[in-house]
């Protein structure tokens, strides 16, 4: 009777140890779940940044804006057509 009580208590702390083992690997599941949630929305984020990063650079970049910030900011003006000298690339 003695083996079968001590096979009965290591079967039931088996099966204890197992169900928290389950228990954490869910708890550790949801806990990582919330977690990858939160980083898409902070790709997202990033994502929609990088977009308007994108817009502005464009518009700054833009050849009437260089012009406009070269002549009113600079007192630069374009060279008469004599000086203009255009070379091809071989």
């Amino acid at each position: 009777m003695n083996s079968r009580l001590i096979i009965t208590l290591v079967t039931l702390a088996a099966v204890i140890c197992s169900a928290l083992g389950v228990v954490y690997a869910r708890h550790e599941s949801r806990r990582h779940s919330v977690d990858l949630g939160l980083l898409e929305d902070q790709r997202d984020e990033f994502i929609a940044e990088w977009s308007r990063l994108q817009i502005e650079q464009a518009v700054l970049a833009g050849a009437s804006l260089v012009e406009t910030k070269a002549r009113d900011h600079l007192g630069m003006e374009p060279p008469e057509n004599a000086v203009i000298l255009v070379v091809e690339q071989p």
